[in-house]
């Protein structure tokens, strides 16, 4: 399994059938947009392969935060359906750790939905604390 940054519309491509999953309201081309839109502002993915086909993807941003410092936050991840259970998603962790080193960030942050029990179980394997609840005000007028 190969792991390495999407720096090309084709990597990009490539990724979105994993990311879809993950994000389902997105239709490709939709989501392609999206991300070459969020990359204006740093968003980066990063994705496992095996023999051709993205098995794995994550995107993330390098921030800083008074409460954290330099840090990497996890926007998206997921493994395709089809590869659960396989380590990927662990390689994909171990290259965010790398990657956070490299970069000078001293932590790596994420959310997960609430109902999502599979990945809590998963995150907390890989060393994941829950440190906090995430509030959302998704209706400003309200």
């Amino acid at each position: 399994m190969d792991i390495e940054l999407a720096r090309s519309d084709e990597a990009i491509e490539r990724c979105s059938r994993v990311l879809r999953q993950l994000r389902p309201s997105y239709d490709h081309q939709g989501l392609v947009d999206r991300i070459k839109r969020q990359q204006q502002d740093g968003y980066r993915l990063v994705y496992a392969h095996r023999n051709g086909d993205v098995i794995a993807v994550a995107g993330f941003v390098i921030g800083w935060k008074l409460a954290w410092g330099k840090h990497i936050y996890v926007d998206d991840l997921v493994t395709d359906e089809k590869h659960r259970a396989m380590g990927a998603g662990h390689q994909i962790i171990a290259w965010l750790k790398r990657y956070a080193r490299e970069t000078e960030c001293s932590q790596i942050h994420l959310d997960s939905g609430v109902q999502r029990f599979a990945a809590h179980r998963f995150y907390l394997r890989q060393g994941f604390n829950i440190d906090c609840h995430h509030f959302a005000l998704t209706d400003i007028e309200a």
